[in-house]
């Protein structure tokens, strides 16, 4: 099977559903950009398997699919043979796999992917729905969002050993991650779940029941908006412990990043200038701004370029 065709794939993946994402890989370096698809292409596939998996009738059958993912994924890494088909799936698989061995990414940042996604897969027995306090959350995310901050690191390059950009790029894949929880709440009740931590709700008042009427009325109680600007300023916390990372990256990819940590923390402002409207409508930066902070960007790089 073609590599190239592949590596094609994960870019028309990333185009069509990560537009943040890819806008910010447009100011990549052409030849990084394949990798960075490809890592995408990778989690937007095992996301899709465990969304599929909230059909009760889907878990088992979601479980599974991970596993075997997961075999073929590490029989590719050490050139076992596999029964590759000519799928999507297939595909995806071949371009992460040539990534992770050509930018000698761990391995065991995947694994641990995806053990956090057997948390999404109900009747498993890491199923979580719910979780008691943000280091709980945090365990979660681990998995689910440093992980990925720990593979594009080596695809984008350090001024310093690998070792000491990690706490950075783990901190800035939390950071957004738990943007995209408060972005989503809405839509993770209509599937039973909050990724929010029990005990900074209580503080203010606010348990699942009451996030649950929330999302039935389509209106954010004041207790629930309280809790919500606290969150906010949590979050806004782990950018900041994350944004000077960016400068331990090689410096032309700083410009990418930077554009990615502008525009997902900006998705906390529409938040706000929305009143915490989260049951009613995602969150969304407009495309003009967008275009503009990666426009900025751009011409702050272009130095780098010439």
């Amino acid at each position: 099977m073609p590599l190239d065709r592949a590596y094609r794939d994960c870019r028309r993946i990333a185009a069509a559903h990560g537009r943040t994402y890819f806008l910010a890989t447009r100011l990549l370096e052409p030849e990084r950009r394949p990798a960075v698809h490809a890592l995408y292409a990778f989690a937007r596939l095992v996301d899709d398997i465990v969304d599929a998996a909230d059909a009760p009738s889907r878990a088992a059958e979601s479980a599974a699919r991970l596993d075997l993912i997961e075999h073929e994924l590490r029989a590719r890494l050490v050139d076992a043979p596999v029964d590759a088909d000519d799928s999507a799936e297939t595909r995806v698989l071949l371009a992460v796999s040539d990534t992770i061995r050509r930018y000698s990414i761990a391995a065991e940042h995947f694994w641990v992917f995806l053990d956090s996604m057997r948390m999404d897969i109900p009747g498993g027995p890491q199923y979580r729905d719910r979780y008691a306090s943000l280091a709980e959350l945090g365990e979660y995310m681990r998995g689910s969002a440093a992980a990925i901050g720990l593979q594009l690191l080596p695809v984008l390059g350090t001024v310093v050993p690998v070792a000491d950009a990690e706490p950075a790029a783990a901190a800035l894949g939390e950071a957004f991650q738990l943007t995209n929880f408060l972005r989503d709440i809405g839509e993770d009740l209509d599937r039973g779940r909050v990724y929010l931590p029990a005990d900074e709700l209580a503080v203010f008042g606010v348990d699942a029941e009451l996030l649950f009427h929330c999302r039935e009325s389509g209106r954010t109680d004041p207790r629930v908006r309280r809790a919500l600007a606290h969150l906010i300023a949590i979050n806004r916390g782990i950018y900041r412990r994350a944004i000077p990372g960016i400068d331990l990256l090689t410096p032309r990819v700083r410009p990418a990043i930077r554009t990615a940590a502008t525009l997902y923390s900006g998705i906390l402002d529409e938040i706000e200038r929305a009143d915490y409207a989260v049951f009613t409508r995602r969150a969304v930066v407009p495309q003009h701004r967008r275009l503009r902070v990666a426009a900025r960007e751009f011409v702050a790089a272009s130095p780098l370029r010439n």
